[in-house]
């Protein structure tokens, strides 16, 4: 799919799309029937669902803001970025530091269209959008377009925010990440927040697990905690350490609990 002579392409309706699911989820309005479909489905077996994809979302933004402010990062790499929704990860991060530099970085053509026309940087800072994939992350460092903005001899921020799960093969998900974080310069950091069944119950968890054994819901890897930390391995994660989405630096107005959130959270700074 491509933009022909200026025009957005239509978007492809006829099936799923998760990354239009979980914009529903955040309360976004670009979804369609078989999105709505799909949540209706999970929400009859996790019906805190949308409340946890919201409550991992506000973790991204509680990382950013906290890594800008308080580590003077200014520069930011969102892999994964999914469709923009106010509050974006620029925004955060240039209302506490103008000059921050962000990128923001999906495989889906769509969501580079909707980032290219929504995404206003502040004058004195960098919002870009390029088109890539975790994993082809070779293919991704290299990119002309994204070394223009990210400098990677100094620190940067790498946003891994709800699309680790997406990925289902152990292996091409810890290599990618390793090689993600040897591009790193020392006093970058990791963020890692990821989906989890670990606090469900235990029948609830299978019926999960059956959901997306079936295939028609997508993929979606429900890592354990010690499977998470193995992405931070070597890492020097920083208070709270690894923990729930609602425990990490949690918001004033957090309601939901360690068990609904079913999601992990850790940032880690590369020595």
């Amino acid at each position: 799919m491509t933009t022909v002579c200026g025009v957005t392409p239509e978007p492809d309706i006829s099936g799923l799309n998760t990354s239009r699911r979980f914009n529903q989820w955040l309360g976004g309005k670009d979804h369609y029937s078989a999105e709505r479909e799909s949540t209706a489905t999970i929400v009859s077996i996790m019906p805190n669902i949308v409340a946890a994809a919201r409550e991992a979302r506000s973790a991204v933004l509680r990382t950013v803001r906290h890594l800008v402010a308080e580590h003077g990062i200014r520069q930011v790499l969102d892999i994964g970025a999914g469709r923009p929704l106010s509050p974006n990860v620029h925004e955060v991060a240039q209302e506490i530091a103008p000059d921050a530099r962000i990128v923001y970085v999906d495989n889906d053509p769509l969501v580079g269209v909707q980032h290219r026309g929504l995404m206003l940087s502040t004058p004195q800072g960098v919002t870009e959008f390029v088109d890539g994939d975790l994993l082809a992350i070779d293919e991704l460092l290299a990119d002309e377009q994204l070394r223009a903005v990210i400098d990677f001899s100094r620190p940067v921020a790498v946003v891994l925010g709800s699309i680790l799960h997406l990925v289902d093969d152990d292996q091409r998900a810890y290599d990618a990440v390793r090689a993600l974080v040897a591009a790193l310069a020392p006093g970058s950091y990791l963020v890692v927040v990821h989906g989890t069944f670990d606090t469900l119950p235990e029948e609830v968890r299978v019926r999960a697990q059956e959901l997306i054994d079936g295939g028609a819901h997508g993929v979606y890897r429900a890592r354990s905690r010690d499977e998470v930390a193995r992405f931070v391995d070597g890492l020097e994660p920083i208070e709270p350490g690894l923990v729930s989405s609602v425990e990490w630096r949690p918001a004033p107005e957090t309601v939901t609990s360690v068990a609904d959130a079913m999601c992990w959270v850790v940032v880690a700074r590369v020595p």
